[in-house]
């Protein structure tokens, strides 16, 4: 069957001369029934205008009842890995995907036009002869078993008005249709009633319901099937072909037999529509990779924030009202966003979250005990995998960017020793007082409250002494020690955290493994950074990119200071505290973190490839002593970053 955009030209000679031949007793009877109903409800309505105001007419009344943007319907989003891969598709109540009309399948059009209503070009948004046989029929039946309703009418109830079967609500079902057909052409009528038509199971619309119940899109659809899925829409529960498909095949059949009568199918097209065996393989909804889409989720709200300046107004909010009011506001907005259709491309490397979900509980059995971990691809600035925790769901509690923590001795790379060096050039051979530290009360031991003498800055970095850090913080003041630790972008330091302990990881409030994560990507990019991303762009359902991160790097420390930590990192792993984490490769570094009481257990380092970060503890803070020994931070950061 040809595919012709004007189905309007099509409607044959059969049609033309049925409408010739309407008895003229039945269309004045029509005339007279409708023109006494709308006259009737038109005084109400009438009412109805003087109660707005006095000075609206019908017209004026219709004119503000109806709106364009009432019809700007919800279509499913979609989320894609780095290969361009489908992760999570993205709907609530409505899975909808949005087709314009031209591209949708004639045989849709046809079958509609068939079985729903054959007069559509050529009324004005309601049947005279429609309603007038729906009257006679109600009549006999003394209540309202049938409609009568044109595809503008079923639009116009699907998107203003209920089910109930009124003669108030027919009424007010016509005059809405009549303003419909002023507003649209007919082709677009015809569009947003395909796209708005329930096809049961949550779905709405023909391409939905296309790959919903048959696993394909609607232009591969034989004739057949398309009969078959338009038979649904006319009465969902009772047509509804995963629970009575024998009523979806009765009313497909009847379908191919309108299609018939308006020359649509000739009989040989019909019968091999029937006999064809049509198999409903409904489809299951894709969401995959729990961790990485929850994050993904969020930060496309930042994203959105930053470039619609949500932002800036929440930075200069005065009052918690002010910026409660512009959170919602932000969220709404990424709720329309998400509504209209988007294509969200992400970073995701698959096999590389597939280990990240399979080695963190092979490392923790035990079931009380969390993890985290952050893989970012440090040259392209890319968030390739992440975990929310153990046997996450999807929207749990995300433990690598929703918990902070004490960092440890983690933080000593970027707040003390890489600052150190920026500020007075020394060389790795340096030396530094191990000893006992005390200043304004503040006295912090090493581990186990050992004491040792002057070492070099290697010796003090690859085994985490505490007091030395200290010492070296202290030497170029806390001030500017933070000038470096700021660029970073920590979202929870506050005013107090300024102070030597933080040398040492007390911060108020902790840092998030993200966080850290791509801190430490500065390492690996000789001294620039920026923050790694997870989303590349955003394309609206017209193709064009919406949003896309455009971020530029900044230096925080030269080269030759990079090269000193990179030298001290790797000191780390192949003769320190991280030696549980080495393996042989071209390029190996990174550091260690330890809290109080052992509540938490850090380890963030690098590769020429990636840089990592793992974070293992309890939800609420507890013990670690009994698997500290075991190091499972160190071994989950080295079976991840072997390739």
């Amino acid at each position: 069957m040809p595919y012709y955009q004007d189905v309007s030209k099509q409607m044959p000679s059969s049609e033309i001369v049925y409408d010739e031949r309407v008895s003229l007793l039945r269309i004045s009877t029509g005339f007279f029934l409708v023109f006494l109903f709308i006259t009737l409800f038109s005084f109400s309505f009438i009412g109805l205008a003087k109660e707005l105001s006095q000075f609206q007419t019908i017209d004026d009344v219709l004119k503000n009842s109806i709106s364009k943007e009432d019809f700007s319907l919800h279509s499913n989003s979609y989320m894609y890995d780095a290969n361009g891969e489908l992760i999570s598709e993205i709907y609530s109540s409505e899975n909808r995907i949005y087709l314009p009309y031209y591209q949708i399948p004639e045989a849709f059009l046809l079958a509609v036009l068939a079985s729903e209503d054959r007069h559509f070009f050529s009324h004005k948004g309601f049947d005279l002869n429609g309603i007038t046989r729906a009257l006679f029929v109600n009549a006999a039946k003394d209540g309202i078993a049938q409609g009568g309703s044109t595809i503008t009418q079923q639009l116009v109830k699907n998107v203003y008005l209920s089910n109930e079967r009124t003669y108030h609500r027919k009424l007010t079902e016509v005059l809405y249709a009549y303003q419909l057909e002023k507003m649209f052409t007919k082709e677009k009528i015809l569009e947003l009633y395909l796209n708005t038509i329930y096809f049961q199971n949550g779905v709405y619309g023909i391409e939905a319901a296309s790959q919903y119940y048959f696993s394909t899109s609607a232009n591969e659809l034989t004739v057949a099937q398309v009969a078959f899925l338009t038979a649904i829409p006319n009465n969902p529960t009772l047509y509804n072909p995963l629970i009575h498909p024998e009523n979806t095949h009765k009313r497909k059949e009847w379908i191919l037999e309108k299609m018939v009568e308006m020359d649509y199918l000739t009989e040989d097209q019909a019968k091999k529509a029937e006999v064809e065996k049509i198999q409903v393989l409904p489809a299951s909804k894709i969401d995959i990779f729990p961790d990485y889409v929850t994050y993904i989720h969020y930060e496309l709200e930042q994203l959105i924030g930053e470039k619609e300046g949500f932002h800036k107004k929440i930075a200069k909010a005065t009052s918690a009202d002010e910026k409660t009011l512009l959170l919602q506001q932000r969220r709404q907005r990424v709720d329309e966003v998400l509504a209209s259709g988007v294509e969200i491309h992400t970073s995701l490397q698959p096999k590389k979250q597939q280990r990240l979900n399979e080695t963190i509980p092979r490392h923790l059995p035990e079931g009380h005990i969390q993890a985290a971990a952050v893989m970012i691809d440090h040259k392209a600035k890319q968030i390739i995998a992440i975990s929310g925790g153990k046997n996450y769901k999807k929207f749990d509690f995300h433990r690598s960017y929703q918990a902070f923590r004490q960092p440890g001795s983690a933080i000593k790379p970027l707040l003390v020793y890489a600052p150190y060096f920026a500020e007075t050039n020394v060389p790795l051979w340096k030396t530094v007082n191990a000893g006992s530290f005390c200043k304004n009360g503040y006295c912090p031991q090493n581990y186990g409250g050992a004491v040792y003498g002057n070492v070099t800055i290697e010796t003090a970095l690859k085994h985490s002494y505490n007091t030395p850090a200290v010492r070296l913080l202290d030497e170029i003041t806390v001030k500017t020690g933070f000038s470096y630790f700021e660029q970073f972008e920590f979202s929870k330091l506050v005013a107090d955290d300024y102070r030597l302990p933080s040398s040492l990881g007390g911060l108020t409030n902790g840092v998030s493994p993200l966080e850290m994560t791509m801190a430490y990507t500065v390492f690996a990019n000789d001294g620039m950074f920026q923050k790694a991303r997870g989303i590349e762009k955003v394309v609206a359902n017209d193709g064009s990119i919406l949003y896309k991160w455009q971020e530029k790097p900044k230096q925080v420390w030269d080269e030759n200071v990079n090269a000193k930590m990179r030298t001290l990192l790797n000191k780390v792993v192949t003769e320190g505290t991280g030696r549980k984490a080495n393996f042989s490769s071209s390029y190996l570094g990174g550091k260690t973190g330890t809290t109080n009481g052992f509540h938490d257990l850090w380890f963030i380092g690098l590769n020429q490839n990636y840089t990592t970060g793992v974070w293992v503890g309890e939800d609420k803070p507890n013990s670690l002593a009994s698997i500290n020994s075991r190091a499972p931070h160190l071994l989950i950061w080295r079976d991840l970053m072997r390739d």
